[in-house]
């Protein structure tokens, strides 16, 4: 099936006299007639559901429809994206353990690897996705367990080079994890370029409506755990709390991954994702195909009349022929990037923060992604938390806006918008 096909139909086939829309299983437990048979359950010798804090029908139907959108083995969603980026590197690594990753990532993302996660052991090696191939590998270590990047960053829009990076973390015989929300699988799918560990916030583009936080993990299911056993002791190694499981051998290299985040993490952490959340994901998933293509195309008008305005002191979007990302984008976003523009206002920080103000038609809110139109000043608000050199190394610049395009008609945000740089102005 195309894309736009598995958006529908993916991950769910009623059967003759079953609801067409996907049942929300609005249910913490599951009865079963013997303790024998949930006992199977408990040992994951057999497929069902117990316990809703580890896995439920909806989520986990919703979850297929992402995997196969991604091109993965299998897949599982989480209460937030955060949640997803933390599962997906906590996962494999732990204390004394080693992380090299973008460092033009999420704010948000940023302090989850190098404030709380680094208070769990982990360290985190940050390096400029532009780096040179000797920085590069200069940033692995013997202990590095992982890669981490994002497909399009957050708000810097800079676009991985995720063959190369992906390169270097076989050489080194670790996985590379690639956030993809921005683009969707509608836009890229990383798996095809070497990404081994795909992550999304649902709350984004795949919901696209605000309505629910959530996030996804996808495995690819190319990486051989096995094939580097002393590096994942936790997947190819007996699990004691798990009943001394060894996940490789009893889910194979496709499913050992999300097996492993589902019994342990989700059962220790209890990030789950409701099923209402679940259902209400689903909705957007219907109509992600076409509202990625409106979301592009607005953004893409946007980027090209801002390119030229005199009251914009620069402007970053992929689609530009102009842009430093646009020859990397050509690559791996050739039908699209996103529907987010970041630019700089003439006046620096404080007109930047003015010109929100005088917006009309976008929110200022902190999301993207939306339906409706939103905007941002990333430095005072989801980046608030760092310093002017953590800022500079994010690409994230004082005077920077983050614009993401909804799907209104785009002549009225374009209006919107000078209307709002005209008064930031005065």
């Amino acid at each position: 099936m195309k894309q736009s096909t598995k958006c529908i139909r993916a991950g769910y086939s009623p059967q003759n006299g079953e609801p067409r829309q996907v049942p929300i299983i609005q249910s913490t437990t599951f009865r079963y007639e013997t303790g024998e048979a949930m006992g199977k359950l408990f040992d994951l010798e057999a497929e069902g559901y117990f316990y809703s804090r580890l896995q439920n029908p909806t989520c986990d139907t919703v979850a297929a429809k992402i995997c196969a959108l991604e091109g993965g083995s299998a897949a599982m969603l989480t209460s937030s994206g955060q949640a997803a980026s933390f599962f997906a590197i906590f996962n494999i690594a732990g204390v004394g353990d080693h992380v090299v990753s973008s460092s033009t990532i999420y704010g948000g993302t940023y302090n989850l690897f190098a404030v709380t996660m680094a208070r769990m052991g982990i360290e985190f090696t940050f390096v400029d996705p532009n780096c040179s191939d000797k920085e590069l590998e200069a940033a692995f270590k013997p202990n590095t367990k992982a890669v981490f990047g994002e497909t399009i960053a957050n708000p810097a829009l800079v676009v991985l080079d995720i063959e190369r990076f992906a390169k270097a973390a076989h050489a080194h015989g670790v996985p590379l994890i690639v956030d993809n929300t921005f683009p969707t699988p509608i836009m890229c799918r990383p798996f095809e370029w070497g990404a081994d560990i795909v992550t999304h916030s649902t709350t984004k583009y795949m919901d696209g409506h605000g309505s629910a936080v959530g996030g996804a993990i996808v495995d690819s299911g190319n990486f051989d755990w096995s094939a580097h056993a002393e590096k994942f002791p936790g997947l190819t190694t007996p699990d004691e709390s798990y009943h001394g499981i060894t996940y490789t051998e009893q889910f194979g290299q496709g499913g050992a991954f999300i097996t492993k985040a589902t019994a342990q993490l989700m059962r220790d952490f209890g990030a789950v994702a409701s099923p209402q959340a679940a259902y209400v994901l689903n909705l957007g998933l219907e109509s992600l195909d076409v509202r990625m293509r409106r979301h592009c195309e607005n953004a893409q008008a946007i980027a090209e009349h801002l390119s030229t305005h005199p009251l914009v002191s620069w402007v970053s979007f992929p689609g530009l022929p102009s842009d430093a990302e646009h020859e990397r984008a050509s690559k791996y976003l050739p039908d699209g990037s996103c529907g987010v523009v970041s630019f700089g206002v003439n006046g620096g920080r404080a007109a930047a923060e003015q010109f929100m103000c005088e917006l009309k038609i976008a929110h200022i809110a902190t999301h993207v992604a939306d339906a409706a139109s939103c905007c941002l000043h990333p430095a005072s608000t989801t980046h608030r938390q760092m310093s002017d050199a953590e800022l500079e190394s994010a690409g994230v610049k004082p005077d920077l806006v983050r614009f993401s395009c909804g799907l209104e008609d785009v002549s009225d945000l374009i209006a919107d918008i000078d209307q709002a740089l005209e008064a930031a102005a005065k």
